[in-house]
């Protein structure tokens, strides 16, 4: 297809426009798409019939026209929500500007096809580490705020609300309704999940819905929400379902409870149990701190009946005591040394005086000294060491008698 250039000068008319997109469509060929059904129009005496397909996963969806009698010839007949794959060859409608599809044949996705390509998920998922237990978060112990993504007016809601409130009248939970089925339930769950998980007040998301078949639960096996759930910051409760319900979500959720009731009792504690709770913990700690008192009053009576704080001033008494003993019989033994010095001196002085020239002169005889020849002092011990008729000069001096050399002076 050519493709004549075009300016504000020379434009293209509508009809060329229309004209030129319809070829280059018509050029695609069939092709095989899945979705799932929202609206199904077939009137009775029409030769076509409509129906709208819509991506789950996205907010997408096209227009699809058939043969009545093709529609009519599905088992069971098609209806809101049901998952089907066409194949169709898309056709743009000149008058009014549209795309569609044009299919010529249809076939319901079946539970068996379901379920196989949940498993696949559940694989890849899994995989990727999006069921590791050690990537889930516990739950607080009381959140200050709770969100609840649930069906308006549903069972699940009320399940959810009267369980909690019956644990933990206080708990403040923010609702947030939306579809639980369908091909809108994706959109809607995963834009309040961004909601909630945005608001710092909410500190765990609950995701309840009752039970339901296979394609009623089928929103919750879907990879896009799954992924949302998974990288949401706030920890996540999955309540879908009864117990015999698996969706995906279970895996992914931080908590998977087996239904609303139970997601009810585990978000919150029991105010009944946790009194009671606190109840015990004051007695036990009360008796805990009268037992450590009497232990401690004890030991302080034990320590008053020793002997050293039953009298603490008899040991000091006794050391005084002997304190005085000691000190007595050390003035004794200086005494007795200072006596027995005394004497010594006495005796000392005694023999001194006894030995001294005044004594001695006393007596009546002297010690004489005299120079011998060399000139040495000598003691006179008899008259014959001098020579007969020899001189001696005497001096006495402060009452001693000093011999001096011979005199050869008479008289002297």
């Amino acid at each position: 297809m050519s493709a004549e250039p075009t300016s504000a000068e020379n434009p293209w008319p509508v009809r060329t426009v229309a004209r030129k997109i319809a070829e280059w469509i018509n050029r695609l060929g069939s092709v095989w798409v899945e979705g799932q059904v929202t609206q199904v129009n077939a009137r009775p005496g029409t030769q076509t019939a409509f129906l709208t397909l819509r991506d789950p996963a996205a907010d997408v969806s096209m227009t699809v026209t058939c043969p009545t009698g093709l529609l009519r010839g599905i088992e069971p007949p098609l209806r809101d929500g049901a998952s089907v794959v066409v194949f169709a060859k898309p056709t743009f409608y000149l008058g009014r500007g549209t795309i569609s599809l044009r299919a010529s044949e249809i076939r319901a996705v079946g539970i068996g096809e379901l379920l196989a390509r949940i498993e696949r998920l559940r694989r890849l998922l899994a995989a990727e580490g999006l069921f590791a237990a050690e990537r889930k978060r516990r739950l607080p112990f009381l959140p200050k705020g709770i969100g609840l993504i649930t069906g308006r007016a549903s069972a699940a809601e009320r399940d959810v609300l009267v369980n909690a409130h019956a644990r933990w009248p206080a708990a403040p939970f923010q609702v947030v309704n939306t579809a639980v089925q369908g091909v809108q339930a994706v959109p809607q769950i995963v834009k309040a999940l961004h909601m909630l998980d945005a608001d710092p007040s909410v500190e765990v998301i609950v995701i309840a819905r009752g039970g339901g078949s296979v394609e009623d639960l089928l929103p919750f096996s879907d990879e896009t929400l799954c992924r949302a759930v998974a990288a949401a910051r706030t920890p996540v409760v999955s309540a879908i379902g009864h117990e015999p319900d698996t969706p995906l979500l279970d895996h992914v959720a931080d908590v998977r409870c087996s239904t609303p009731t139970d997601a009810g009792k585990r978000v919150v504690p029991d105010v009944k149990e946790e009194t009671e709770r606190v109840r015990q913990l004051r007695d036990r700690a009360r008796r805990a701190l009268h037992g450590w008192v009497d232990t401690q009053c004890r030991l302080l009576d034990q320590l008053r009946s020793r002997p050293v704080l039953a009298d603490p001033m008899g040991p000091v008494d006794r050391r005084a005591d002997e304190i005085e003993l000691h000190r007595e019989r050390g003035r004794r033994a200086v005494l007795n040394l200072v006596s027995h010095e005394q004497a010594a001196i006495a005796g000392a002085r005694g023999t001194l005086a006894a030995l001294g020239p005044a004594a001695t002169l006393e007596r009546g005889y002297a010690v004489v000294q005299y120079r011998d020849e060399a000139g040495n002092l000598q003691v006179l011990r008899h008259i014959s060491e001098v020579a007969e008729g020899t001189p001696l000069r005497v001096r006495v001096v402060d009452g001693a008698v000093h011999a001096v050399a011979r005199s050869t002076e008479p008289g002297e």
